[in-house]
């Protein structure tokens, strides 16, 4: 069978291109076989499940005997009553064993007839594990998928039970447990009592955070690439290539994997034998443009807590500068859900999630009402296109400087201080749309700069937004674009100056630095 590039559902090694796991896999094992119980939390498509089968593979090698199951589709008619959950969890085991141990399998089917509670679902683990002589792993995917109900806490406070009696000499049980899903147990008993007196009291408190970070390092994404050039011919700069992939994505599993399939299906002709490092930055505009189950997810999740929207809006689009917390309530929900990666400071996650958002936000924030205002008569793409597909990046800002001189007056003041950055994302997106993407960088200092570097087909615009803050901060932040060109290997770049003091007229200069072209135009 031929292999691909995997971006739905689990990941298997005889199908699909993987980064190679060996490394990553070996703390967990050293901490199962120590007796460790763990947690994976990550967001949605980010490896658990995938995690979870190459440990499922693994450890039978290894002495173990691996039940893994799935509550994802259990429904949540199991988790209503304790005698139909303790039957029902006693035949999940027993279907994962059905295959190659029929005998405990049987065991287990026939047993779960007579048991009723908790209690005697801790009984029959006992039994059943004096039953074999290899070590359990208990393996269990989805555990928030069906959990938001107190029957579910008190099984994992069995568990704990068993765990502690065991340590202390007393009780046989698992030798690991593993639980995966998106939320940790704390944050689901938040949930289950929501309404009620909140209490951090978790029944898992005895496990440990998953060992391991299954996001993809540079390295990781290069022992993918590499398996499939062997596998199918292709020549490409492979370090080049996964760093590109890596300093867009930040290693999110489902980002790189889902970034190579669109190069490998969509951008790569039949009689192509390499990868150009400039794919990388033509999936990245591929997948900003289309709609996916990741993305649909991400965005659910903003609309879904109004408080977690305005933090993220607050960070990305005005500079607020936030410290990371494990104990912020808030702030844990945007680690969960994958918005915000784990940082002294609070960042997005990954550069494609926050132009997603920037995007998704410019809409929310009603510019609408403003873009009104005729805006199509200033920016329509043509006009700025050059015969060989490059843009005149020059006309583009005199036409945005004309937008807003004549478009705005002082009763729109405030609206344009606090969104200045969006007002000219907003002009730029409808010319790049289809053909490039623009990408933000924002610099928490007084001058409230952001960078934007814009590419277009092949070529890059790197733009940057300031407010005015007098000569002498002018001045500096010309030296810092000049720096940032010179880093970027760029001979020209654009600077877009906003004056709300309104202290000189609508004007525009150009200037050389080191060898370097900048157009300034203020508004």
């Amino acid at each position: 069978m031929e292999k691909e590039f995997n971006y739905t559902g689990t990941c298997i090694p005889e199908m699909h291109y993987m980064v190679d796991t060996t490394a990553k896999l070996e703390p967990t094992i050293k901490l199962i076989a120590k007796g460790k119980y763990l947690t994976i939390n990550y967001p949605r498509q980010f490896g658990k499940t995938t995690t979870l089968l190459l440990l499922e593979k693994k450890l039978p090698s290894l002495g173990y005997l691996v039940i893994s199951l799935d509550f994802q589709g259990v429904g949540d008619a199991i988790f209503q009553q304790e005698d139909t959950f303790v039957t029902a969890f006693a035949e999940l085991m027993a279907d994962a064993l059905e295959t190659d141990h029929e005998e405990l399998s049987l065991f287990l089917s026939q047993e779960s007839k007579d048991i009723h509670t908790l209690k005697d679902l801790s009984k029959l683990i006992t039994r059943f594990t004096k039953k074999t002589d290899k070590k359990i792993l208990l393996l269990i995917d989805e555990v928030d998928a069906s959990s938001n109900n107190d029957l579910f806490i008190r099984f994992l406070g069995m568990l704990r039970e068993k765990y502690l009696r065991r340590n202390a000499g007393k009780d046989f049980t698992f030798q690991s447990v593993i639980l995966a899903g998106v939320y940790d147990v704390k944050s689901l008993k938040m949930k289950i009592l929501e309404g009620r007196e909140t209490k951090y009291n978790s029944p898992w408190n005895i496990a440990m955070d998953y060992p391991t970070d299954l996001s993809f390092t540079s390295e990781d994404i290069e022992s993918m690439l590499t398996a499939y050039c062997r596998d199918k011919t292709i020549t490409m700069d492979i370090p080049a290539i996964a760093s590109r992939l890596h300093h867009f994505t930040s290693g999110h599993p489902f980002l790189v994997s889902r970034l190579c399939s669109i190069i490998d299906v969509d951008l790569m002709k039949k009689t192509e034998t390499s990868w150009p490092l400039s794919y990388v930055d033509e999936a990245v505009s591929w997948i900003l443009r289309e709609n996916n189950t990741n993305f649909e997810s991400l965005i659910k999740n903003l609309e879904n807590n109004k408080d977690l929207y305005t933090l993220v809006e607050e960070i990305l689009l005005n500079d607020t500068r936030m410290e990371y917390s494990e104990h912020n309530y808030l702030i844990k929900q945007g680690i969960i859900h994958g918005i915000f990666k784990k940082a002294r400071y609070l960042v997005i996650n990954n550069l494609i999630y926050a132009e997603l958002i920037y995007n998704y936000m410019s809409l929310n924030l009603k510019i609408k009402s403003l873009l009104d205002k005729n805006l199509e008569n200033y920016n329509f793409g043509n006009q700025f296109i050059l015969p060989d597909s490059t843009l005149n990046f020059e006309k583009i800002l005199l036409r945005f400087q004309a937008f807003m001189k004549e478009q705005y007056s002082e009763k729109d003041k405030a609206f344009v201080e606090r969104n200045w950055r969006l007002l000219y994302l907003a002009f730029i997106k409808p010319i790049i749309n289809g053909h490039g993407f623009d990408f933000k960088e924002t610099h928490i200092s007084e001058e409230k700069r952001l960078d934007v570097v814009i590419t277009f087909y092949n070529n890059k615009y790197i733009s940057e937004l300031k407010i005015w803050g007098g000569p002498e901060k002018h001045q500096r932040g010309i030296e810092q674009l000049a720096d940032y060109l010179k880093r970027q290997d760029a001979d020209a770049g654009y600077l877009v100056i906003f004056d709300f003091k309104k202290t000189m007229d609508y004007k525009q200069e150009k200037i050389t630095v080191d060898g370097r072209d900048i157009f300034m135009v203020w508004v």
